[in-house]
């Protein structure tokens, strides 16, 4: 039977001729940014804000253009080995059993400097904690994203996370093989469940042992899929997988 997979944004919006048909397109536009529907994850009654910051001096980077962008997925599973007992990470790593969660939307440079801290970033309002902490379930991430990668390219936190939901909203996770796979399994399964993906648009980022701890997808300045400027843990590195609760 052939699996209908949805569109992606670029997809949606390229020229038919150059799109191959994946599903069908819906007639109907897409829901304004205020109709994006309800979390669907378990979030207590009520989430505590994280407080603003000043960065340090050395992290500013406000003078660097942004030659592409990088939606960072983190898998929960690893991130919750270090982070459990931490009581930001309560709704990702004891209510709610996430595989993939989003770091964050980050304006890239073309090389290795990067925008960063690019403005003020006032405290993160509580409706809009609520609304991303099924995307990003971390208060003090997702301030830290708006301060560290928001104020870079948006001039509020609620137009930094619709960007970034819009994209999270696009990407099938795939499943991941509790135990080991090797990054380029991991590639293969993404763009199997995304095939608008670019596989060479994949950065895979490990931590201490070669255990995955990210998958990065790259876009350019309109949120088409591009090749990243590196990979991470090339295709035959064999990861670590950090198994679910549920797996």
């Amino acid at each position: 039977m052939l699996r209908m997979v949805p569109l992606s944004r670029w997809e949606r919006t390229a020229p038919i001729a150059g799109v191959v048909a994946l599903g069908l397109l819906s007639s109907c536009a897409a829901p304004a940014a205020n109709q994006r529907p309800a979390p669907t994850c378990a979030l207590p009654a009520t989430i505590a804000t994280a407080p603003s910051y000043t960065p340090p001096t050395d992290e500013v980077v406000a003078d660097e253009p942004t030659a592409l962008y990088m939606l960072a997925l983190t898998w929960a599973p690893e991130e919750c080995r270090a982070q459990a007992g931490d009581p930001d990470y309560v709704t990702q790593c004891r209510d709610n059993d996430f595989g993939f969660v989003l770091h964050g939307l980050w304006p890239n440079g073309a090389a290795r400097r990067h925008p960063r801290y690019c403005g003020p970033a006032p405290q993160i309002s509580p409706a809009t904690v609520r609304r991303h902490s099924c995307m990003t379930p971390s208060p003090t991430m997702l301030q830290h994203e708006w301060a560290a990668h928001g104020t870079c390219g948006w001039s509020t936190p609620e137009a930094y996370f619709e960007q970034a939901a819009d994209l999270w909203d696009d990407v099938r996770q795939p499943v991941l093989s509790s135990g080991s796979m090797t990054a380029g399994a991991v590639r293969d399964a993404f763009v199997a469940a995304n095939p608008w993906m670019k596989r060479e648009g994949i950065y895979i980022k490990t931590v201490e042992g070669d255990r995955l701890m990210d998958v990065r997808v790259c876009y350019d300045l309109a949120y088409r899929p591009t090749a990243c400027p590196s990979i991470g843990a090339p295709d035959r590195v064999v990861l670590t997988i950090t198994p679910r609760r549920a797996g």
